[in-house]
């Protein structure tokens, strides 16, 4: 294992999801196990974005979606010497084609990580960002992916649909790296009065926990749908931040009337009580690569009930820690009432073996 590494990525804003989530736990293992790291992002830090992380975080001021930034390849070539390997986090950014450069003039190795940015999905809903990106892919990123020493994908379907996406295709050495996050000792009855103490409402009630950004990607709409078609005796907590202005407006709208409950992003602490009081958690994504919330869910014993279009719902399934079906308002429904008639506390049991089976951070950092 490397003993020093440089993370690059454009943000630290937790808002942005799995990637930023991975980047700091693993930062925070590979820190506790003696490696040292150090994250350089295109924005300046908020302290609430770093508070308690034990790494350094160095920032450039980058601008606009790319993150260009005049110095990014000055300062990349400064402090890579110091270090023995560079990890590109998303891609379209300036940032992968700095570590390019830098890499060819000093040898250091750079490994890409696409985060699901290669995901066959994203040409269908957003063709036009497609025809930016494929341009992109022509021009710089394609040899990004092919002078890295690796591009690490979370697991063999993400590697075999990113091969489909862009042309012509890319031929990079395809390294697999599991995601995982870390295992939290967590007070239950804490949890039940501090979450409860925030949603009343909730109290005596049993409830599907959706976890993540209110974005068109994540099937909110036909999770939403398929409560208002089944009234099921069951809430549904929606948790996260706003993704798509005008498309969380319409999911509160159909909403209406219904036991569904959406909190806005939880902050840490209220994240894992939630989680940790949720009968199931449910994510019925068109497009997942990984998942990090799933490995959270699973970490404190809370089954799962996802789309086949979560890279990892295979291993829930063959691990009887929750359901899969397809990313459709009649999988959706199907998810919900197979919970329902099905679900058992023994999942619970087979949601923790799952988790230090196979998303064990500490099993990623080694």
């Amino acid at each position: 294992m490397n003993r020093s590494i440089l993370h690059l990525i454009r943000t630290l804003n937790p808002e942005r999801g799995g990637p930023v989530t991975f980047v700091k736990e693993i930062s925070a293992v590979h820190a506790a196990m003696g490696v040292k790291v150090s994250i350089l992002t295109l924005e300046p830090n908020r302290k609430s974005w770093v508070a308690g992380l034990p790494v350094s975080t160095i920032e450039c001021a980058g601008r606009g979606t790319y993150g260009y930034a005049a110095d990014l390849e000055a300062r990349i070539m400064e402090i890579a010497p110091s270090f023995e390997a560079i990890v590109v986090n998303g891609l379209w950014q300036f940032h992968g084609l700095c570590a390019m450069r830098v890499s060819a003039r000093l040898g250091v190795p750079y490994f890409v990580f696409p985060h699901g940015m290669l995901d066959p999905w994203f040409r269908k809903s957003s063709p036009l960002k497609h025809l930016k990106k494929q341009l992109y892919w022509a021009l710089a990123e394609r040899r990004v992916l092919e002078r890295a020493t690796a591009v690490l994908f979370t697991s063999v379907r993400e590697s075999r649909l990113a091969k489909t996406t862009f042309l012509p295709p890319a031929r990079y050495r395809v390294g697999i790296l599991p995601l995982g996050v870390p295992e939290t000792t967590v007070n239950a009855d804490r949890s039940r009065e501090t979450f409860l103490r925030e949603f009343p409402h909730l109290q005596g009630r049993q409830f599907l926990l959706f976890l993540g950004r209110l974005h068109p990607k994540k099937g909110c709409d036909f999770l939403i749908k398929a409560m208002a078609a089944l009234r099921p005796p069951i809430d549904l907590v929606i948790a996260g931040p706003i993704g798509d202005q005008r498309y969380a407006a319409r999911l509160k709208k159909v909403a209406a009337g219904l036991p569904i409950t959406f909190t806005g992003m939880l902050d840490r602490e209220a994240r894992t009580d939630a989680l940790v009081l949720a009968d199931a958690l449910i994510l019925p994504s068109h497009q997942e690569n990984f998942g990090l919330v799933v490995a959270e869910a699973l970490s404190f014993g809370t089954p799962v009930l996802l789309s086949h279009k979560v890279d990892i719902a295979q291993e829930i399934v063959d691990s009887g820690a929750g359901f899969a079906e397809p990313d459709t308002f009649a999988g959706t429904v199907r998810l919900i009432e197979r919970w329902l008639n099905e679900g058992n506390q023994r999942m619970r049991g087979a949601a923790l073996n799952c988790f230090h089976d196979r998303f064990d951070i500490q099993q990623t950092a080694r």
